[in-house]
């Protein structure tokens, strides 16, 4: 039996007045998917994508499944994995297309999947106390490390007496990545944000409690299946209301993943999407007069030279200075851990080895 794949892809065709999608490019499927697969093994072990992740395993849905995945597939929201009819804990997961990552929160030492395959990521803030440019700038930053194009959405400007404030400020942190002022009440997200959610894409709505990432997803959808609570008001933050990682799959073709809060954004392995949002640092850092320059009291450091020319803001010099020693401290002892596990890994492995001699 012979299979076309691109039944399996969107049909953008610009000829054609009305979208169509296969079940499966309702879903987000993709060419980067489907070239990894053959099509005997389309057959054999359909492709299913993660939506949720509970204790007890992962829900998964693909055409015509929806089903629960027991533990086995290191997989995480927007996974697409191979179904193992037999014995679908051992389902076997596809390349990434993207991956967004943070060093797991509290004293554990790990790295925590916050979701896989994203082609964008709308970074959520109120135009009130939670504006927060570090915040903004630490969510960028994973976005460019996992190639996902960033967006910044600025709620709750019905509410604000100065929104122009909040977007100048917005609009000042990077020139690549663009800003989107809105009511997320109203029907200007389904209009301001169709670039980015056209059919058979993923995007995914990122920030702290309260800022209005359930209820974007809701006016996307044009409904509101998904609970949310209005902030406190005596310090503009929001209730966690959305407690899990879940992903949405509009009529419009588009896939939504909604998000809890994160109070804690640990960067790790970030150094590329670090050099992406401060870009303009890390090109005068390259001129500084000693290579090893930490852009502190250094003779010839072009940076704080140009901090002295009132060109660079000392505040952002600060900042990325925090984040990239954070990025190294938390990357270097991963990769120690990493390598301690390996060794008692082979040492175990041994063990028994000599046992059953």
């Amino acid at each position: 039996m012979t299979r076309d794949y691109s039944q399996f892809l969107p049909n953008n065709d610009p000829d054609r007045r009305v979208t169509r999608l296969s079940p499966l490019a309702q879903l987000g499927w993709q060419q980067f998917f489907a070239q990894q697969i053959s099509v005997e093994q389309m057959e054999e072990t359909p492709p299913l994508r993660v939506t949720e992740v509970h204790r007890n395993g992962l829900q998964a849905r693909g055409d015509g499944i929806d089903m629960h995945i027991p533990h086995g597939p290191d997989a995480t929201v927007g996974d697409w994995i191979l179904l193992n009819r037999e014995l679908p804990s051992a389902s076997e997961v596809l390349d990434r297309k993207s991956l967004i990552k943070r060093r797991a929160p509290g004293k554990t030492l790990g790295v925590q999947l916050i979701a896989a395959n994203l082609d964008t990521a709308f970074i959520v803030s109120s135009c009130n106390d939670d504006f927060n440019v570090a915040r903004i700038e630490r969510f960028i930053a994973l976005a460019f490390e996992a190639d996902v194009t960033p967006v910044i959405i600025l709620t709750k400007v019905d509410k604000c007496d100065a929104p122009e404030a909040y977007i100048a400020q917005a609009e000042a942190i990077s020139p690549l990545v663009p800003v989107v002022a809105l009511n997320a009440k109203s029907a200007e997200p389904q209009t301001k944000l169709a670039d980015w959610c056209k059919p058979g894409q993923t995007v995914a709505f990122l920030g702290s409690s309260g800022v209005g990432k359930s209820t974007l997803t809701n006016a996307l959808a044009g409904d509101s299946a998904i609970a949310t609570q209005e902030i406190r008001e005596d310090d503009a933050r929001g209730r966690h209301t959305t407690t899990r990682r879940q992903l949405y799959f509009l009529a419009s073709g588009c896939a939504v993943l909604d998000t809890p809060g994160m109070r804690e954004l640990q960067l790790t392995d970030a150094a590329s999407g670090l050099a992406e949002m401060f870009s303009d640092l890390d090109e005068l850092g390259a001129q500084c007069k000693f290579n090893d320059c930490k852009h502190t009291v250094e003779p010839g450091c072009a940076i704080l030279a140009a901090v002295e020319r009132g060109d660079v803001d000392a505040p952002r010099l600060a900042r990325w200075q925090k984040l990239v020693a954070e990025d190294l401290h938390n990357s270097a002892t991963l990769a120690e851990r990493r390598s301690k596990d390996k060794a008692f890994g082979k040492m175990v492995r041994n063990a028994q080895k000599k046992k059953k001699n």
